[in-house]
């Protein structure tokens, strides 16, 4: 009579032959490392915390305490703060030359970028690994050194101080980021799939658009979240080039407290008002954006 072979013990069995205090160890460890990450997450968001509620207290209130004394005097918060940045035109018309920068900036770069990437990725043509390496060079150049020629340039064809002059330096100063990021995702697609779509007929631009660009979904997505809240968050290039009678909102308040000095009962909802809506489109895309960045780090 032979006996059975002997069977590994499971998984459960061997954390159950674990030493009791090993096991309360580990336990305790993973609670502490959620307790310290709500604490990093709560030390972060504090700033805008504050933000948001010196936004809605009184300008008096805001001179004389502290934003957390709502906290035993909740009857402070107020709406008035908000009512008069919306009677300012200065800030309203910001926030709207800002969407104009920001919105045709993001488009460009990833449809250029996309298709760019698409092309160093896939198609051969001549000196492609070279202008690949000039593209990847450029990641390198700073803002600050194409400043003044491209300022010489734009006065001579006529687009200084314009909302076009600006769309144009971000788009160009995206790109090379942009291509760079495509063209690796796009790389690893693998090469049977997209050789079987030619077989079926399709041609490139059918096999952009139905193939590759679906695949590359959640980069894109990544591109596009990193564009805007570059281009919205911009004060450097606005300073130089936006039109000074229609800035964005990064130079709007900053003209506000030249101007005014102390009208902090505009200036903290402008600010609020700034910064939550780059954050309304990352959580809106925040999914897309974590499989991008992932993508490629789990075979």
């Amino acid at each position: 009579m032979t006996t059975p072979p002997a069977t590994t013990a499971p998984d459960s069995t061997v954390k159950a032959t674990r030493p009791l205090g090993a096991r309360i160890a580990a336990r305790a460890a993973g609670g502490a490392m959620r307790v310290f990450l709500v604490l990093v997450a709560l030390f972060w968001l504090m700033p805008t915390v504050g933000l948001l509620l010196s936004s809605l207290r009184s300008p008096d209130k805001i001179a004389s305490t502290g934003w957390w004394q709502v906290f035993t005097a909740p009857s402070e918060l107020t709406v008035d703060n908000y009512s008069r940045l919306l009677d300012n035109s200065a800030i309203t018309d910001s926030l709207l030359s800002t969407v104009m920068i920001t919105v045709p900036s993001t488009v460009l770069v990833v449809v250029i970028g996309s298709f760019a990437g698409y092309a160093f990725a896939w198609m051969e043509f001549p000196g492609r690994d070279w202008w690949f390496l000039l593209v990847v060079g450029l990641l390198v150049v700073p803002v600050q050194v194409a400043l003044i020629p491209v300022s010489k340039l734009f006065g001579e064809i006529g687009i200084f101080e314009t909302t076009l002059g600006v769309v144009l330096f971000h788009t160009a100063f995206g790109l090379p980021f942009a291509i760079f990021l495509l063209r690796n995702f796009f790389a690893e697609i693998p090469r049977e799939l997209l050789e079987a779509a030619r077989l079926d007929g399709a041609g490139e631009i059918r096999l952009f658009t139905r193939v590759v660009m679906p695949l590359g979904g959640p980069a894109i997505a990544s591109l596009g979240i990193f564009q805007f809240l570059w281009v919205w968050n911009d004060m450097l290039v606005a300073l130089i080039f936006a039109d000074s009678g229609s800035p964005p909102i990064t130079v709007a308040l900053q003209q506000q407290v030249r101007q005014f000095g102390n009208n902090i009962d505009v200036l903290a909802p402008g600010a609020f008002v700034s910064m939550v809506i780059p954050l309304a489109v990352f959580f809106a895309f925040q999914r897309q954006f974590v499989s991008g960045v992932m993508a490629g780090a789990v075979k």
